[in-house]
């Protein structure tokens, strides 16, 4: 008599049975979390799709197809990639100047350099963004999340601000009295029922724009395949694919956190590519990971397996195509209340707080300010990341170049002169290191102590150079003593050969 369900042995090699399929609660976390994204996906997915110029069903399609494909070779578990204003944002001009071919092919494009990017390690470069920056981004998230439902509350009906507080009560207090059903869906379905019935006229998901009513088709973009048309969408898809794995990466940490588990940021990155790739041949605009849906997937609805990034795809285009009329009377209001609260879950309020700023160094919270108002300011989470980035590692060079010390100590006879260097030796450091030698006072005999002291660049090399130059110069000898091994090989190699001279 055979079992019904294969057992663990059976199952293909390093393939672990998910924890939906022994776990009821788990399937119905998943599964709910997966509906309240797809509906928090179609108004969003719409208004990216109006930022970069084409019509509302292509946003949904590339929400749909990106949502499906990276559940299935994506990285981090739980994390919704779909259309994104980001990715709208770069492409915009090029469907706009060239028409909407060359906007497929440049997502297809981006793909591929995402796919390269990904195989040759870039993801590693987020070890680079410091902490502060990591705080400037998420708080900035916040931020933009909140001030894109602005527009949503200027110049509408008053009946918008009773369903938004409504919507934010319920999605406050409904977690006390049961956690079965994520908030926000018993927020969209209670306000729709109860606009819908007593007929109150707000603006609806339909007004966004009308949703597709069928599935996508697959197809090469519609344009020349020569080298005029690569020239021409290149910088583009670059563009494209570097804005889109920042974020992505980004997003992918921050959820590591949330989480307190670890992703594949290499598979995330050719994940990314890939599902760009599928998206361009379904005529889809392409997108990245989305911090807002992200959000209401993991930090709201507790979701945290691929299963709900999947249904959250599935379920985007079974609303549109199958229950595109019922969809389209729900109240942008009631979307607009679960983005607020995703903005205020989201932003980092420890970190503003008087007694974290009180002890935090002032280039901590420089760095922290500058990313945020970079992001704030140009609507691009790519520049406030790269800004931050570089301020921080500023700072840290500014910082760290004080430490470099020279002491000197010279023998009883006056016959020899030992200087101690302490610190790290690089651009920054080394640039002082020069003066501070008592070059026509010093005896015949002078001794550089490197043995608390490490050489990080070619500069550091060439500035000793310099002052055994001149030395020389007077007719003294310079020993260089105490040189760990990665800086003698690095002084041996580079020693003399900085300079023009023979």
């Amino acid at each position: 008599m055979s079992s019904s369900a294969p057992s663990p042995a059976a199952w293909p090699r390093g393939w672990r049975r998910p924890s939906w399929l022994s776990d009821p609660k788990v399937l119905r976390t998943e599964v709910l979390a997966g509906l309240v994204v797809a509906l928090a996906l179609i108004p969003e997915a719409i208004s990216f799709s109006i930022i970069a110029g084409v019509e509302p069903a292509i946003g949904l399609f590339a929400s749909f197809t990106m949502a499906v494909t990276i559940a299935v070779v994506g990285g981090r578990p739980a994390m919704i990639s779909a259309a994104t204003g980001a990715v709208a944002l770069v492409i915009a001009p090029l469907n706009r100047e060239h028409g909407f071919g060359y906007l497929v092919a440049a997502v297809i494009l981006a793909g591929v350099f995402q796919i390269v990017l990904g195989a040759l390690g870039v993801a590693r470069l987020m070890r680079f963004v410091p902490r502060s920056v990591m705080v400037g981004f998420v708080n900035s998230l916040a931020i933009l999340i909140f001030m894109a439902q602005v527009p949503e509350l200027t110049d509408v009906p008053w009946a918008v601000y009773p369903l938004v507080a409504a919507g934010l009560a319920l999605m406050v207090f409904f977690p006390r009295v049961s956690r079965v059903v994520p908030a926000p869906l018993v927020s969209i379905v209670i306000l729709t029922v109860i606009t819908v019935a007593a007929g109150i006229a707000v603006p609806t998901v339909g007004d966004k724009g009308a949703l597709p009513s069928s599935l996508p088709v697959p197809g090469l973009p519609d344009v020349p395949f020569t080298m005029d048309t690569l020239t021409t969408v290149a910088p583009y898809a670059l563009a494209m694919a570097l804005v889109g794995l920042m974020e992505s990466l980004m997003t992918a940490k921050l959820v590591d956190d949330i989480t307190d588990t670890r992703s594949s940021k290499t598979r995330e990155s050719v994940g990314q590519g890939i599902a760009n790739i599928v998206t361009g041949f379904f005529g889809g605009m392409g997108g990245c990971a989305m911090i807002g849906q992200t959000m209401i997937n993991v930090r709201v609805s507790g979701a945290r397996t691929r299963l709900s990034t999947f249904l959250a795809g599935a379920f985007l285009m079974l609303l549109c195509v199958v229950f595109g009329p019922v969809v389209s009377d729900i109240p942008m209001a009631v979307l607009v209340a679960v983005m607020v609260m995703v903005s205020f879950a989201t932003f980092d309020w420890h970190s503003v707080s008087p007694k974290t700023l009180k002890r935090m160094p002032a280039g901590e919270i420089g760095v922290m300010v500058i990313t945020v108002a970079c992001v704030v300011t140009t609507h691009n989470l790519a520049i406030g990341v790269v800004v931050g980035s570089i301020t921080a590692m500023v700072i840290f060079a500014k910082r760290v170049a004080h430490l470099a010390d020279v002491t000197a100590v010279t023998d009883p006879d006056h016959a020899t002169t030992v200087y101690r260097v302490t610190g790290a030796l690089f651009f920054a450091s080394s640039n002082d290191l020069v003066g501070r030698f008592a070059y026509a006072t010093d005896p015949d005999k002078v001794v550089i102590d490197l043995s608390a002291a490490h050489i990080w660049d070619a500069s550091s090399v060439a500035a000793l150079d310099a002052i055994e130059t001149k030395y020389a110069q007077r007719g003294k000898t310079v020993e260089i003593t105490g040189l760990n091994e990665p800086s003698a090989r690095m002084h041996r190699t580079l020693t003399g050969e900085l300079t023009g001279s023979d």
